[in-house]
């Protein structure tokens, strides 16, 4: 678990037109800070060597990339399908990745209170927990509804000495938990560090997040490489919410034009009906907390309520490097709905074993998809981001079953 050099751009915190800052002046110097404090950790080997100690003794990492024969004999085409194992990390999913590279960065900087927003509460418990590591004092916005579906979560989070916020404000789901942290952030900003949980916000945060979470790209090349003959994946696909989990995987193979790379959206209860989270699929481009990418909003320019059975994905925006992945081809994007999230996260369970978040869950389902597009004997490499644990009570409801005492 290394940081990666910092790219050197003409044009810093853009991808074509997307990306940028968007806010207010207040913010501009620390934004100019985390800047520089990142590109000078990228240089600093005792940075490195610190976060790859950490990926090694407390993360788990590398994470295993396992094969998943019964899922590929599910799916057909004779495929060959690896899963790249986040939801084996500390924490139970890729969130970890982040949050202990940006507390380590925090530190660095000389901040001595961290925030957060979250959704699935996942991002939530990453940050939780990297502060209780470091001993520093952390506070978590989430939206009302997500703590409700999320109690789990929740619950660890305060276990870790976390203080949650549940924001009642909007529709209480991540758009509205990610403008509660702003506000946070431009009240506190000299002592405060905010850890965005995905490739979105204002640059630095979308390349800052995509670095840090680029080795779970870069492990998977190297472990594919070693058991199939140096061979690249024909491959490559991972749900997309902000997106820190696809873009992860998506960095080590985006120079390799034949590797395609595939995003899964959230479909809900189907585009048509509005009730959906599929960003790039129906939204249009504009400015959402600090960046300019595809958005959802209605024809006033009014960002629209997104949903999803995942508390993870309901998000109206994208990562803005997604949105020029979109745009110049270099990947395609899928949707699925809740019900196939669903039949996906059941398919895996009796397949392979394993109970999958139902953000990984959307990957698993677009499966069928992507092996239309791709030859007999193909290799796909999936991100599994998490495990299931904290979607039991929405997918126990879901299916309509009733847990005995």
């Amino acid at each position: 678990m290394t940081a990666p050099a910092a790219p050197a751009s003409p044009r810093p915190g853009r991808f074509g037109p997307f990306g940028g800052r968007y806010v207010s002046e207040t913010l501009l110097p620390s934004l100019d800070e985390l800047s520089e404090a990142w590109t000078a950790a990228c240089a600093d080997p005792t940075f490195a060597a610190d976060l790859a100690r950490l990926g090694r003794e407390y993360v788990g990492r590398p994470t295993p990339l396992s094969p998943a024969r019964r899922l590929a004999a599910e799916v057909g085409r004779k495929l060959r399908v690896y899963l790249k194992r986040e939801d084996l990390c500390h924490t139970g999913a890729h969130k970890i990745n982040n949050c202990l590279g940006q507390v380590l960065l925090a530190l660095r900087m000389g901040k001595s209170r961290i925030i957060a927003e979250t959704g699935a509460g996942q991002h939530g418990v990453a940050t939780a927990t990297a502060c209780a590591l470091f001993g520093l004092p952390c506070e978590v916005y989430m939206g009302a509804a997500d703590v409700e579906r999320q109690a789990l979560n929740v619950f660890r989070m305060k276990l870790l000495g976390a203080r949650v916020h549940a924001v009642k404000q909007g529709t209480c789901t991540l758009k509205d938990a990610m403008n509660e942290a702003l506000r946070d952030w431009v009240t506190n900003v000299r002592t405060t560090h905010y850890v965005i949980g995905s490739v979105a916000g204002p640059h630095p945060y979308p390349t800052l997040v995509r670095d840090l979470q680029a080795v779970i790209g870069h492990e998977a090349r190297a472990q594919l490489a070693a058991v199939e003959g140096g061979r690249l994946p024909d491959a490559c696909v991972a749900s997309v919410g902000g997106g820190s989990n696809a873009m992860g995987l998506f960095h080590a193979f985006v120079p390799e034009g034949a590797v395609r790379l595939y995003g899964v959206e959230a479909a809900g209860e189907g585009i048509a009906t509005g009730r959906h989270a599929a960003t790039l699929a129906a939204g249009r481009v504009g400015v959402l907390h600090g960046a300019r990418s595809y958005v959802l909003c209605d024809d006033g320019g009014q960002i629209a309520e997104a949903h999803s059975i995942s508390a993870g994905l309901d998000y109206p925006g994208v990562g803005p490097e997604h949105a020029y992945f979109k745009e110049s081809g270099r990947a395609r994007y899928l949707s699925v709905t809740d019900a196939e999230a669903l039949a996906g996260f059941q398919c895996l369970a009796r397949t392979e074993g394993i109970l999958a978040a139902l953000e990984s869950a959307h990957a698993i389902a677009a499966l069928s998809a992507v092996a239309a597009d791709l030859p007999e004997g193909a290799i796909i490499v999936v991100s599994l981001s998490g495990r299931g644990d904290k979607d039991m009570g929405t997918i126990t409801k879901s299916l309509g079953v009733e847990l005995s005492g």
